[in-house]
């Protein structure tokens, strides 16, 4: 069912809504999947905070126009899914994975910072950790080094404590 004018307007002022708040955009054809992949691939988005939609390119390209992901544009072709991401690296993992595990999904391409990514470029983006895997990361170096001064510091306590208990120890082994 095609859309009148008014609900095209919507998708347009929707999806340009969502793209002044992402980060990312990854592109892929969904030619072939079947109506439970999907579900699947929308319920693992939706998980990790992507809006993933099946946008008609002609919209698309009218929504990116004058922001980062228009450089985007020339690879708006064919039947494909979008994925808006506020992480940068959400979106191109979430379709990544997927076609991982589903050679129906065909990652195209996406972009990020203004530029244009290739396929194998939103396969680099997917591979990143991700903020809260990269935040965890720098609070244990962060907390390394603390850590490893206070096991020193408890067992130079306990070797200097030690030697202290072993004294009175030896004491009344020696008055028995």
């Amino acid at each position: 069912m095609s859309l009148n004018r008014n609900e095209k307007a919507t998708v347009i002022s929707d999806v340009a809504a969502q793209a002044a708040r992402s980060q990312t955009l990854a592109l892929a054809e969904y030619r072939g999947l079947t109506v439970a992949h999907l579900d699947k691939l929308r319920r693992d988005a939706r998980e990790k905070g992507v809006y993933l939609h099946v946008l008609k390119n002609t919209l698309a390209r009218r929504a990116v126009a004058g922001t980062p992901f228009e450089a985007a544009s020339e690879a708006m072709v064919g039947p494909l899914i979008y994925g808006f991401s506020e992480d940068a690296v959400a979106a191109a993992k979430v379709l990544s994975d997927f076609a991982k595990g589903n050679d129906k999904l065909i990652v195209k391409g996406g972009a990020f910072g203004g530029k244009a990514l290739d396929a194998e470029g939103v396969k680099a983006l997917a591979s990143i950790p991700s903020r809260e895997v990269l935040l965890t990361q720098l609070a244990g170096l962060l907390q390394s080094p603390i850590a490893r001064f206070a096991r020193a510091v408890a067992a130079v306590s306990d070797k200097k404590g030690g030697g202290a208990e072993a004294a009175p120890a030896e004491a009344e082994a020696a008055a028995a």
